[in-house]
C-alpha cells in the first residue's frame, strides 16, 4: 500500500517514500506539530494484524551493536 506525498496520517505529513521490504514500507515524514522530520514505517496486513508484534517496543529490525 503506497502512500503519496501529502497524505496525513494524525498529525504526521507523509513526504517521500524511502524504503520497503518484506517487513513495510518506510517514509519520511513531518511531525506538523513539533515541525520535525519524522520516519513513518508502515506495517503489510498480515504483520499488522499479529496484536503481538504491534504491542512490542519496537518492530523487528536492526538493533545497535552493544559496546
Amino acid at each position: 500500500m503506497a502512500l503519496k506525498p501529502g497524505t496525513m496520517l494524525g498529525p504526521y505529513e507523509v513526504l517521500a517514500q524511502i524504503g520497503a521490504g518484506g517487513m513495510g514500507e518506510v517514509y519520511k515524514g513531518l511531525d506538523t506539530r513539533l515541525n520535525r522530520d519524522v520516519a513513518i514505517k508502515v506495517l503489510p496486513e498480515h504483520l499488522a494484524l499479529n496484536a503481538e508484534l504491534r504491542e512490542r517496543p519496537g518492530l523487528p529490525g536492526p538493533r545497535p551493536s552493544p559496546t
